[in-house]
């Protein structure tokens, strides 16, 4: 489903990623280990088309979206979803508003039942009208994540979001989200340091190790 092959990622003179490789199957999830600087983040934004690399493809579905570093295809066009640590939720719109901002195309009773089924999938029912502020932030990273579902995409890149939880909240978070994919069907890579949430989260584990993908 996911073909991520000889992916090298450098900055100046400093060689990030070499002959980063990783093949998923529709629905895995998988957990991306790796220290500050390691590179994980950037084999993430590759992925997603938002930064080039010195050399690499990737394929979805079939599909070249990137070849030899370059982007092919543009980030929009992608069918790639992303969370990111920040919920990066708009404070100025309600729930309703942030969920179905990326589906503009749909009809006004298309789009309530898009969101009513997502509130539905996290658990989040009747908060439609309320805004960012108004909830917890595991509340805002669920919304954060219904709304990159909203489009259906046939990946998910989740870079920390959970970082910024105090721990009894992200391990409970953590639980929850995996469980919201697996219901969903979405292929998935989350990006983290904490060997414990990739362990609780991911179908399989990989670390960054030397510039290269080591699978555990």
């Amino acid at each position: 489903m996911l073909s991520v092959s000889n992916l090298s990622v450098s900055f100046d003179d400093n060689h990030v990623l070499d002959g980063f490789n990783l093949d998923l199957q529709s629905g895995d999830i998988f957990a991306l280990l790796g220290d500050s600087g390691s590179g994980k983040s950037s084999a993430l934004r590759f992925i997603a088309g938002l930064e080039s690399a010195s050399n690499g493809r990737v394929a979805l579905d079939g599909n070249n979206l990137s070849l030899d570093g370059n982007h092919s295809v543009k980030p929009e066009l992608r069918e790639i979803g992303m969370v990111f640590q920040d919920y990066a939720l708009f404070p100025h719109m309600t729930v309703f508003q942030n969920i179905s901002f990326g589906i503009d195309y749909l009809s006004k009773k298309e789009k309530i039942e898009r969101v009513q089924t997502l509130l539905e999938l996290i658990s989040l029912q009747g908060i439609e009208k309320k805004y960012p502020h108004q909830l917890s932030g595991g509340e805002q990273q669920r919304v954060s994540l219904a709304r990159s579902l909203a489009t259906s995409p046939k990946l998910l890149l989740l870079d920390e979001p959970f970082s910024s939880l105090d721990k009894s909240h992200r391990d409970q978070l953590v639980q929850e989200v995996r469980v919201i994919l697996k219901n969903a069907g979405v292929t998935s890579i989350l990006v983290t340091h904490d060997e414990n949430e990739a362990e609780a989260f991911a179908d399989r584990v990989g670390v960054i190790h030397k510039k290269k993908l080591l699978i555990k």
